[in-house]
């Protein structure tokens, strides 16, 4: 299960679609949470764990991908 809300899910890019109505998924790493350089000068690219970020893309690929009925 997952919350319906979170705090700071207002600053997320979705948060303008919702509130006109649009639906749609969204999937975070809750990193403003526990990452101290998030939206700071320090948020850099050296950061990234770019083969975890890969897995995880893989993964809700699949899974989108399954909901859709496309096996």
């Amino acid at each position: 299960a997952a919350p319906g809300w979170f705090i700071g899910i207002g600053w997320s890019d979705h948060w303008s679609f919702w509130k006109e109505g649009y639906p749609a998924v969204m999937i975070t790493d809750t990193a403003l949470f526990r990452y101290e350089q998030y939206h700071t000068m320090e948020d850099t690219p050296d950061k990234i764990d770019y083969d975890r970020t890969a897995r995880v893309v893989e993964g809700i690929s699949r899974v989108v991908s399954e909901l859709a009925g496309n096996p």
